[in-house]
């Protein structure tokens, strides 16, 4: 998948999670060992590693959960 569409995606997670009780990132982190394939759960771990550009910060969080 593009970095892009990966970045839309994981912040559209976010946008709807950072609105609920609780605590966004375990939510998040949550939700992508749910969802998301073990392939698309790595890039997104890689792309934080290589400065995670434009992931809003409950995303990084979370990725540091998975």
């Amino acid at each position: 998948m593009s970095p892009e569409k990966m970045v839309t995606m994981a912040n559209q997670i976010a946008t709807f999670f950072d609105t609920q009780p609780g605590h966004a990132p375990d939510k998040i982190a949550a939700h992508l060992k749910d969802y998301w394939e073990p392939r698309m759960r790595d890039q997104l771990k890689s792309y934080l590693r290589a400065g995670g550009t434009g992931l809003r910060p409950s995303v990084q969080e979370a990725v540091q959960r998975l």
